[in-house]
């Protein structure tokens, strides 16, 4: 780069920018300014950024990320799991000069139990650090996680009171529980040409409502936890570039993703904990932009409908319907699910086969052979330090 600026042919950049924007240390700051280099070129812009960082999470291949890591990059973002893989495994990986600790989502870190590789890394890493820890709720586990990580904290809160953006419209639909599929694509038939996100309870429900969706002609694509790393990744791109139009997800997708157009927001199942309303029409109405959320209550969700109302501190609109409407459309989406359960069953089976296909290569000699030698010949785990 410094070549190319020497001789002029690399583009300056349109808006001044300073080098500690990009994320540059204070050292390399002082650095380019005795090279001369005041502000970033259009090329720096683009490329500072990528070079300075390593994003190691599961599900991605582990090769991949060594390489990213030798390249001693100045921010990790990371898994705790794959983290602890990295430290134990990559050779010449570790966390001595390590300046700044972020802890993200800590809530969330801690329920889902992280807390043996968070206390590993915590064993390892600098103690004379700068530390910051972000929770979306203060439970028993972060304040020990507080306790544990942090040296007389200083507590910042954002706000004590539960609340949405003024610019989300928040509505509700009461309906029969066995007409959810069909009040579905009632709403989707009447707010055509927006993207949406639809959560549901549970993994399965979430792969069954996008067959139902997408026997009905929707762009609808899943992402849930029991899908690997590549496929959730794979899920998200396609709604983020707007080749698919609908999002089903579990609360997987309620924090932590920046997704910036999506306009409506369905509680397909109404979430068992209040606060998690939150963070999922938080996923609508961001950054200055309006929205809309639609929570499904049938007969057995009144009470958690009830609780969500208390801690926003009001009363929800209903949303306005045709039932006659939505009627109309029960034997088409009838014929929907049916091919949906039919689809899901066939999917099951190839997955069963599989299994057992490696379970009957594994029982070959050749096979067991392989077993014998990679129980011999281990490498043994490198310890942290």
């Amino acid at each position: 780069m410094a070549a190319g600026e020497e001789h002029g042919s690399v583009e300056a950049a349109p808006e001044t920018r300073s080098f500690k924007e990009l994320g540059v240390t204070d050292v390399l700051c002082e650095a380019c300014d005795q090279l001369g280099w005041k502000t970033p070129t259009k090329i720096q812009i683009e490329a500072v950024p990528v070079a300075l960082q390593a994003v190691i999470v599961g599900g991605i291949d582990m090769m991949s990320q060594s390489l990213a890591l030798a390249k001693k990059p100045h921010v990790v973002i990371a898994t705790p799991g794959r983290l602890i893989d990295h430290l134990e495994n990559t050779k010449g990986f570790n966390l001595r000069a390590l300046k700044y600790l972020v802890m993200d989502e800590a809530d969330r870190i801690l329920n889902m139990d992280f807390e043996t590789e968070v206390d590993k890394i915590l064993k390892v890493i600098p103690r004379d650090r700068k530390t910051f820890l972000f929770s979306a709720t203060m439970t028993k586990k972060v304040q020990k996680l507080q306790r544990a990580a942090l040296k007389d904290p200083v507590k910042c809160a954002v706000s004590s009171k539960y609340q949405t953006v003024e610019k989300l419209q928040q509505y509700y639909i009461f309906i029969p529980s066995k007409f959810k599929d069909s009040y579905l694509v009632y709403i989707l038939n009447e707010l055509a040409g927006n993207s949406f996100m639809i959560f549901c309870s549970t993994c399965n429900n979430t792969q069954r409502t996008a067959l139902v969706l997408r026997n009905l002609g929707f762009t609808a694509i899943p992402l849930h936890g029991q899908m690997s790393q590549n496929k959730r990744l794979g899920s998200l791109n396609k709604f983020k570039a707007k080749t698919r139009s609908i999002l089903l997800a579990t609360d997987v997708a309620s924090r932590g993703l920046d997704i910036p157009h999506v306009d409506v927001v369905i509680n397909f199942d109404i979430p068992t904990h209040s606060k998690d309303y939150i963070h999922r029409v938080g996923r609508t109405a961001r950054a200055g932009r309006s929205g809309k959320s639609i929570t499904f209550v049938t007969q057995y969700d009144v009470e958690l409908f009830q609780r969500i109302e208390h801690l926003i501190g009001k009363k929800l609109p209903a949303f306005p319907t045709q039932e006659e409407e939505v009627m109309m459309l029960t034997e088409r989406v009838a014929e929907a699910q049916r091919f949906a359960r039919m689809e899901l069953r066939e999917q099951g089976e190839k997955k069963k086969r599989s299994r057992d296909e490696v379970n009957d290569n594994d029982d070959t000699e050749a096979a067991t052979g392989v077993r014998n030698k990679v129980a011999g010949g281990k490498k043994k785990k490198r310890k942290l330090h």
